[in-house]
């Protein structure tokens, strides 16, 4: 895969991150990891009510998973904990801009494995089907 078909803001998401760092103190936080390939991310959310007051994330990977977690972090902002989880792949999609093909898609989902996880872990409930399979 070439940079040619990354859209512009992908790459500017990645080299730019605006959401990029830790924030100690969260509400709530999720890691995961994209084994395949080696990408890994932590979420970190602060709430007010059941509004995503902010939203974070943290670590290492590829230009997909990187810039989509840049622009993942900067849509949910402001959010409803209820806007957040009914958010899946297809809009995901749609806001990065790109199609990541079946092998790097792992990639552009993996921040939002990891926000819904975390969400559903506020909410004290199980990650339903849709988030397991991103």
């Amino acid at each position: 895969m070439s940079l040619d078909m990354y859209a512009e803001s992908m790459i500017y998401a990645y080299e730019h991150p605006q959401h990029k760092r830790r924030m100690d103190n969260a509400d709530v936080s999720f890691s995961e990891e994209n084994i395949s390939c080696g990408d890994r991310l932590t979420v970190y959310i602060k709430l007010e009510g059941r509004v995503m007051k902010e939203v974070s994330f943290d670590g290492l990977g590829c230009v997909i998973s990187m810039g989509s977690a840049e622009i993942l972090a900067s849509e949910m902002h402001g959010k409803q904990i209820d806007e957040a989880l009914s958010f899946g792949k297809n809009e995901l999609l749609k806001l990065i801009n790109i199609d990541p093909g079946p092998v790097r898609m792992h990639c552009a989902t993996l921040s939002l494995r990891a926000l819904r996880k975390a969400l559903f872990l506020h909410e004290g409930m199980a990650a339903d089907k849709e988030t397991k399979e991103l």
